[in-house]
């Protein structure tokens, strides 16, 4: 048993050090071309309207508020600044969403975003983006690049085509430090130890994003009063997370098999739900020791058993927040065919190791 165990340890880490470090690297050559591309069409957004200012930054040949979708597909977060006479609400009463509300007392000229205040008082995630794309829309034909890239249509999202072979979500969004939303309440459980007091107080000083896009859980039925709401996002907190162990290897290891080999018609799976099932499995196995290197096979094993039970029940609960699921408005028949084609590839690696060399 320990040896199979080895054998399998093994042959992750080759597989981590060829397949995972080419698509790191590969990836990595793409997002230099890609936010070259963004940089530009930012910088004739801000020309036109000084309030959108690019947070895009390279830090230790990093690009924050890049985030990796797929290899031919991500998504930059632009932080807008500014939000200080706004009320963070999230009364539950949109899965995933909040909404944020001017002050009481507060005027709206005060507001550094005053023609994006509905009515009743509320700053519109909606009426931002339009803007937002507009101006974008201006800033491709103007910028140096713009015989490469070009705004995809039919969306309210702002998303440009690179080269005809990359898609760039650019998305709108607001930092919160120093709160916690009420709707992630319930995290940490009280009867898990992980990841104990002191992590749990640093992720939640970290806090979380406000996003400007289309909801999860509202896609084909929106009011106004919804498509008004910002979407929650926990990217950092999420990262803070999995900084210890064999997580983050373990965690590429997943997005290089799903890019391989779960890349299915329908997009059931993405590198997301590959994240949130790592999270929970760090909750099922909290101990440190759980994650030496030597646990690397079985940890695996458990996440990749976790995703066949979620795609067969067809639900894959948000980690912090668990009444918005992640396989909404995915198609039943996706789905079933990722469970079958997960489970393959389970059996693979579980009874053969070795086959890893062609996975």
């Amino acid at each position: 048993m320990i040896a199979t165990q080895a054998k399998l340890v093994y042959q992750l880490n080759k597989y981590y050090n060829e397949r995972c470090q080419a698509r790191k690297a590969a990836i990595a050559k793409t997002i230099r071309e890609v936010c070259k591309v963004v940089s530009d069409v930012l910088k004739e957004v801000e020309v036109q309207e000084p309030r959108f200012i690019s947070s895009l930054s390279e830090i230790d040949a990093r690009y924050e508020g890049m985030e990796v979708i797929a290899p031919n597909e991500f998504e930059v977060v632009l932080y807008l600044n500014q939000m200080g006479v706004f009320n963070f609400v999230d009364d539950g009463s949109l899965p995933g969403c909040a909404v944020l509300k001017l002050s009481d007392g507060r005027k709206r000229s005060m507001s550094l975003w005053v023609e994006f205040i509905t009515a009743s008082g509320y700053l519109s995630a909606r009426k931002i983006r339009s803007r937002f794309q507009t101006l974008v829309a201006q800033a491709v034909d103007k910028c140096s690049y713009r015989d490469v890239v070009k705004m995809v249509a039919d969306t309210s999202e702002v998303k440009l085509r690179i080269r005809e072979r990359y898609v760039v979500q650019i998305t709108p969004a607001f930092k919160c430090t120093g709160i916690w939303p009420r709707s992630a309440a319930q995290w940490p459980m009280p009867h898990i130890p992980w990841p104990g007091p002191n992590r749990v107080a640093e992720v939640k000083a970290e806090g979380f994003n406000l996003l400007s896009k289309e909801c999860y859980s509202l896609t084909g039925k929106q009011s106004s009063a919804e498509s008004d709401a910002w979407v929650l996002q926990f990217g950092e907190a999420e990262n803070r997370l999995l900084m210890s162990g064999c997580r983050k290897k373990c965690l590429s290891i997943l997005k290089t098999l799903r890019d391989r080999h779960l890349e299915l018609p329908g997009q059931p799976l993405n590198n997301y739900h590959m994240k949130t099932l790592l999270l929970y499995e760090c909750e099922k196995h909290p101990r440190e020791t759980d994650w030496d290197e030597s646990c690397l096979g079985d940890r695996l094993n458990g996440i990749l058993l976790q995703l066949i039970s979620c795609l067969q029940c067809r639900r894959c609960p948000h980690y912090f927040l668990p009444n918005l699921d992640l396989f909404q408005g995915k198609p039943h028949s996706a789905l079933e065919t990722a469970a079958k084609q997960t489970w393959r590839l389970a059996r693979e690696i579980l009874t053969n190791a070795k086959s890893l060399d062609k996975l």
